[in-house]
């Protein structure tokens, strides 16, 4: 019988059962953006797990990293963060877990191996290295690595009924493979490894040795040929083996260039082996040329490895495969022809296709086992036996070897064949052409439609190429000497053209008559596409497709000259120039802006008529020559239309990335004599819209011409300034509206130039940062600041003063910037708080990710941090929350705002400020009556010229003596 539910408070039982269910669902939500990883059960009679294919790997995730837990026993998924605990860490991390199904505590062994050749690829091979960095469990301290050369190995101890969850941190980008093992298993397997491996390496050595002691006693060139490519083996062996690091000192992270350097040797050697038992040079002076050029490549490849290891290791191991499948088609054709050494070989070379074909299944993941590596180690040594034993059976034979294997026609005739070209045959008398092999199958035509007479070809030959093609015939048949040298075109079964060079010569015949005509047929289509594309880019842009400053040049002056007859032609050459574009490519990184350079370009070209043209100067430079247009109205709406195509939003990995350009054009005159002058003035234009801001379109005018002069002596000026200390600090107070007393100062950058006077930091701010002087200006401004506070307060002894630097774009990007502002402390011996720097809005939000880094790192240094004119940026208050700023500068213009909203607004800022623990600085305040309501919100400080102006630093003292003095008294 149920009973009624009764009004009033719910039973305790109840509450405690609902608190349960909402802290599950928030462990739930906090858990769902990341899946839990699947725990892997172990028993006590697992000896060893390969944990390979269970494990997780998160690429990128920098110093902190944040994963799930596998649930654990109650069934809870639990959100933990790990911090990189090892410099060997790359930011990728990898993540699994154990569960341990048994009622004992089980000891185990995290395996890594360094190196694993299966699955190790042959483009750019793994060849090797530091796996895992460190291991920390869910639970308890990380992992102790045991000391092993060859894998990194982490001794675990798992619990009873516990499921642990491990995140390594990993210090190569791959894990080729993880296994858990048996601690004592683990041990056995070792020391049978290497029993095997010294076996192997004893039996390679008593090997290598034997080979050189017969290269001694019997010294032609297949001996020392076959010794050395024993001795690579053995070095193979060792460096595979881990012998090598027994014998001589290994540093970490050498053992590729090792791994690559007798991958290199042991190509090499085979080439060598191969040419010195075939005695290869006997067939032609070219050949041996051929494998010189060959052995030679891979010798400066082994001085590749020291450099990039994996790119020597992957063209050594194709080499390898191609002297084994060279050396297998060499071995078929010379043994068909009785040739001794070559039928001799096919054992050994079957073993080798077999061992390679094994290498290949391995190296590419197809054979996958942990004892293939070492048989294919125990391989190579069969194969260098059985090569041993053939080479003995020449050593200890006595007879002459075959000699003349070919006849002079034989071997003219394997050249011909050997260089793939096509041999072509015109019998003169019959006026029937004969080419081998068959041309027509190679242009997708009928077999042997290109036979018969030589009239055969025109149909097929290209228009421009028939008649120098008949004409070279009939020239020949004529003076009945000369060669014939001519490259042409012929139309294959697509459509499509391809280009043949012909060299051949005319058979006199005994009545002196031109008999026939022989010689050989190259396709060199490749080759005349190489030429062509090396023309297009000589005169095009790489990244863009559109011509470069010399084509363009050279358009504008043909143009030009046919302006100089043709009133109706009066080109308008537009220079466009994107603003502040290396900040993109600081930002987004130089891929990015090329894809944005891109999206520009086509913008451009849509706006494009067909006489006009299009070119690409510079990085983010432009250049339009206009010749649709005369009108001067309809020139302003084509240079309005390509500022708008610009200034459209760009969306690029999730960001709305707007660019603003400044735009010269000028409209050529009869005064114009040249294109380079068109050009320079229409720069000139540019610059000037640059001068004003940017974001703006400026015809040229006469007066442009003396301004990049000023703009180059200006420049030069202010390099001078800063070598010559005509740069000084003013100092603005930052008051304290509670009680109007100095609680700090703000430095303010003066340039006291020797002949123009105090120039105001608007003119030289934007051209030091511009020419690259902006890092030393605001480094000195730093260093100055931080001496001349800590000279105060040696005077006045410990008293709450601050000083405020503005900080630069440039700076906020750099690297160094918080070993500068270390290095200021250090030696102005200022303690951090008292040294504030300031940010614009703007400033932060261009990089808001590489923002927050820097400051994080500069607010770990206790230096204070101000958001300076607050609300005039992008104010993204998302972001704001993500920056270590204490205090926010309340811009002037909110302050002198007439209109009803601005109490209102002022309010909100300060409020705001305040729930985020943020100190407010309100300036520009112009009347009391500001001040009193500004401090009636609860703004604490203020800075304008009504508390006080800047002052010179040497005038600081008087001013706080007197404050200070007044205060004690």
């Amino acid at each position: 019988m149920t009973k009624p539910l009764r009004n009033g408070p719910l039973p305790e039982q109840i509450k405690q059962i609902l608190a349960f269910l909402l802290a599950a669902m928030l462990t739930v939500c906090a858990a769902a953006p990341a899946f839990a990883v699947e725990p892997i059960k172990i028993a006590r009679d697992d000896v060893a797990l390969d944990l390979s294919g269970a494990v997780e790997i998160y690429r990128n995730q920098g110093e902190n990293f944040q994963v799930s837990t596998a649930p654990g026993p109650d069934g809870i998924v639990r959100r933990i963060e790990v911090e990189a605990k090892d410099a060997r860490s790359t930011g990728d991390w990898a993540v699994f877990a154990l569960a341990n199904t048994t009622d004992q505590q089980l000891d185990r062994l995290i395996v890594a191996p360094h190196f694993r050749l299966v699955n190790s690829g042959i483009f750019w091979p793994d060849l090797g290295a530091t796996r895992i960095a460190a291991i920390t469990p869910s639970e308890g301290f990380a992992l102790d690595r045991q000391a092993s050369p060859d894998a990194d190995v982490f001794r675990v101890t798992l619990n009873p009924g516990t499921v642990v969850t491990f995140i390594a941190e990993l210090a190569s980008p791959k894990l080729p493979q993880v296994y858990l093992w048996e601690p004592e298993a683990y041990k056995d397997t070792v020391n049978s490894y290497t029993l095997y491996r010294g076996i192997v390496i004893g039996i390679a050595g008593l090997l290598a040795l034997f080979l050189t002691i017969l290269f001694v006693v019997k010294g032609t060139s297949m001996f020392p040929a076959t010794a050395a490519l024993a001795w690579a083996v053995l070095a193979y062996i060792c460096v595979d083996f881990g012998f090598l690091a027994k014998i001589i000192e290994v540093s970490p992270g050498n053992e590729q260039m090792w791994r690559a350097g007798t991958e290199v040797a042991l190509a090499t050697t085979f080439v060598v082996f191969l040419f010195a038992y075939l005695n290869l040079n006997r067939w032609h002076g070219h050949f041996s040329y051929g494998v010189l050029v060959w052995i030679l490549g891979l010798l400066l490849i082994a001085g590749v490895a020291i450099v990039d290891p994996a790119v020597a290791a992957g063209i050594a191991r194709i080499s390898f495969a191609a002297t084994a499948v060279i050396g297998l088609g060499l071995i078929v054709f010379l043994g068909i022809r009785g040739y001794d050494r070559a039928i001799m070989l096919v054992p050994s070379w079957v073993m080798v296709l077999i061992w390679l074909t094994g290498a290949w299944m391995a190296i590419t993941g197809l054979l996958d086992n942990d004892i293939v590596q070492p048989a294919l180690g125990g391989g190579l040594i069969l194969i260098i036996l059985l090569i041993g034993f053939t080479v003995m059976q020449h050593a200890f034979a006595g007879g002459a070897l075959n000699q003349g294997l070919f006849s002079d026609l034989e071997r003219q005739a394997l050249a011909v064949a050997g260089s793939g070209d096509t041999v072509w045959d015109w019998d003169v008398l019959r006026d029937r052409v004969v080419t081998k092999p068959d041309v027509s199958l190679q242009l997708g035509l009928a077999p042997n439609s290109l036979g018969g007479a030589a009239r055969n070809w025109l149909p097929v030959l290209h228009a421009d190429d028939r008649d120098t093609f008949r004409t070279t015939l009939d020239v020949v048949l004529e003076h009945r000497r000369g060669r014939v040298a001519q490259n042409f075109r012929l139309r294959g079964a697509d459509g499509h053209y391809h280009w043949f060079a012909l060299r051949a010569r005319p058979v006199i015949g005994s009545d002196g008559e031109v008999i026939r005509c022989v010689g050989t047929m190259v396709d060199v289509t490749e080759q005349k596409k190489s030429e062509e594309r090396l023309l297009h880019d000589a005169v095009h842009d790489n990244l863009t497709g559109l011509p470069n400053r010399e084509l363009f040049m050279n358009r504008l002056e043909a143009i030009i000259s046919i302006a100089r007859t043709e009133d109706k032609v009066r080109p308008t050459v537009f220079i466009v120039d994107i603003d502040r574009f290396k900040q993109v490519n600081d930002g987004l990184g130089i891929s990015a802006g090329d894809t944005i350079l891109l999206t520009v370009a086509r913008r451009l070209h849509r706006l494009l008529k067909p006489k006009d043209s299009l070119s690409r100067f510079t990085g983010d430079q432009f250049a339009l020559m206009l010749l649709s247009e005369q009108d001067p109205a309809r020139i302003a709406a084509i240079a309005d239309a390509v500022k708008q195509a610009i200034s459209a939003p760009i969306n690029f990995a999730r960001r709305e990335i707007v660019l603003t350009a400044s735009i010269g054009l000028i409209t050529w005159t009869s005064e114009q004599s040249s294109a380079e002058d068109l050009v320079k003035d229409a720069e000139l234009a540019m610059h000037q819209a640059k001068r004003f801001g940017g974001d703006r379109i400026e015809p040229f005018r006469p007066a442009f011409r003396s301004v990049g002069t000023d703009r180059l002596q200006f420049e030069s000026d202010l390099r001078r300034a800063i070598e010559r200390r005509e740069f000084t600090l003013a100092y603005q107070p930052i008051v304290r509206l509670e009680d109007e007393s100095i609680a700090g100062f703000e430095a303010l950058l003066r340039w006291e130039h020797p002949r123009r006077g105090m120039i105001p930091p608007a003119d030289f701010i934007p051209v030091a940062e511009n020419c690259g002087l902006i890092v030393q200006l605001g480094l000195f401004a730093m260093q100055k600041a931080a001496d001349d506070l800590s000279g105060w307060l040696r005077q006045l002894g410990d008293v709450p003063l601050s000083v405020s630097v503005n900080l630069s774009s440039r700076q906020l990007i750099r690297r160094d910037l918080v070993s500068d502002v270390r290095s200021v402390l250090a030696r102005s011996g200022l303690k951090p708080p008292a040294l504030r720097l300031e940010l614009t809005e703007s400033l932060v939000m261009d990089n808001p990710e590489q923002a927050a880094h820097v400051l994080a790192k500069l607010k770990g240094l206790g230096i204070g941090l101000s958001l300076d004119d607050f609300g005039t940026g992008y104010s993204s208050l998302s972001y704001l929350t993500r920056f270590p700023f204490d205090t926010i500068k309340i811009d002037k213009s909110f302050v002198d705002d007439t209109t009803p909203k601005r109490a209102v607004l002022l309010r909100s800022m300060v409020h705001m400020a305040h729930e985020l623990g943020l100190s407010v600085v309100a300036e520009g305040i112009s009347d009391q009556s500001d001040a009193l309501e500004l401090r009636q919100m609860g703004c604490e400080y203020v800075q304008s010229f009504m508390f006080g102006p800047p002052v010179a630093g040497d005038a600081v003292p008087k001013l706080l003596k007197e404050q200070f003095a007044a205060t004690t008294a």
